[in-house]
């Protein structure tokens, strides 16, 4: 379609980006504003309500991305969340270790570029190791960790997705986006906080379909994606370090608007506000975290936003895996972590 659409003097993938940079900044605004962490949901003081909009954008997510396979605009097909063998060690390996990094560091990776943005520098430590730490993962000195781990796999054949599945694609769609909703719509938001959660939920569908469809381009394709924050910052440090050799792709657009959209969210509505670290202990926590999201991230196959909000629309057997591992590593990171917590607290104030 984008031979269509009159640019010239652009070719597809330098249009990916600034449709990246639109999705990220409306990401970015909308996530600051509704406080979106999937972290929150399953651990925080709030998880009620955190759940509910991390759901609400999930439902919405799920029927668009169907509603664009299925009206033939996008296929997933040859993606690799659609791969015939599972790399199940990998796969839960690095799930189990985000989600005890995400715990460890008070937020999962698109969270803590939110909060980056908007005034934390606890954020923008994390988000620096993580974004080494998974680009070593990926090209670096780590990369034969994950090409061991990879390697162990589970033949799935043809059922990679739950859209193989008795009821098919439409079924499935319809049972996740209904239990979503269903659980979202008791959990005490504003209306106003959903709807905002629901816009961001349209934002995968709109990547997707943007860069499956949209800017399809026989003679200078762009790859498939939609919302993610792992291959992106990986993307992004090699692309703020070595600017004149390589172009910006889409994930260097995602990061780089969501970081706009949540700062300019933060300057409108007041809830700018410099922070930083306490005490040696916790930045040596934070920076622990930050090294098992950078490697879980890149082993998982995504984050919670990757893998999860995107990643789970897509129906796949390895997406749903690596959240449900997440949140596996987040619970029992917590759980693990709560005497320490408690025994702090009883300590008298110095």
């Amino acid at each position: 379609m984008f031979e269509s659409l009159g640019f010239e003097n652009y070719t597809a993938p330098q249009v990916a980006v600034g449709v990246a940079l639109i999705l990220g900044a409306a990401f970015g605004l909308l996530a600051e504003r509704t406080k979106f962490c999937f972290r929150r949901g399953l651990v925080g003081d709030d998880r009620k309500q955190a759940m509910g909009v991390w759901l609400t954008a999930l439902a919405v997510a799920v029927l668009g991305t169907q509603a664009g396979v299925l009206s033939g605009l996008i296929t997933f097909d040859d993606h690799r969340f659609m791969a015939g063998d599972l790399p199940i060690l990998a796969i839960v390996l690095g799930g189990l270790m985000f989600g005890a990094g995400m715990v460890l560091t008070r937020g999962c990776v698109s969270r803590l570029t939110v909060l980056s943005a908007s005034g934390n520098l606890r954020g923008v430590f994390v988000l620096l190791v993580f974004a080494i730490t998974a680009h070593a993962t990926l090209k670096g000195v780590l990369a034969p960790v994950r090409t061991t781990l990879g390697s162990l796999t589970v033949p799935l054949g043809d059922t990679v997705s739950l859209a193989t599945l008795p009821g098919g694609a439409l079924v499935w769609s319809v049972l996740i986006a209904l239990a979503a909703l269903a659980v979202a719509l008791r959990s005490g938001n504003r209306v106003t906080t959903l709807v905002m959660a629901a816009l961001l939920g349209a934002l995968v569908p709109a990547g997707w379909i943007g860069t499956g469809f949209v800017l399809y381009d026989d003679f200078d394709p762009v790859a498939l994606e939609s919302l993610s924050f792992t291959a992106p910052y990986a993307d992004t440090l090699f692309w703020t370090v070595a600017s004149t050799s390589i172009p910006a792709n889409f994930g260097v657009g995602l990061i780089g608007g969501t970081l706009i959209g949540a700062l300019v969210a933060s300057l409108v509505f007041g809830s700018f506000q410099w922070q930083s670290f306490h005490t040696p202990a916790e930045t040596g926590r934070y920076a622990g975290g930050a090294v098992l999201m950078g490697i879980g991230g890149v082993l998982a196959g995504g984050c919670t936003v990757g893998a999860g909000l995107a990643g789970v629309p897509t129906l796949s057997i390895a997406a749903l895996l690596a959240i449900l591992s997440i949140a596996a590593g987040a619970l029992l990171a917590n759980a693990a972590l709560k005497p320490s917590r408690q025994s702090a607290y009883a300590q008298p104030a110095e």
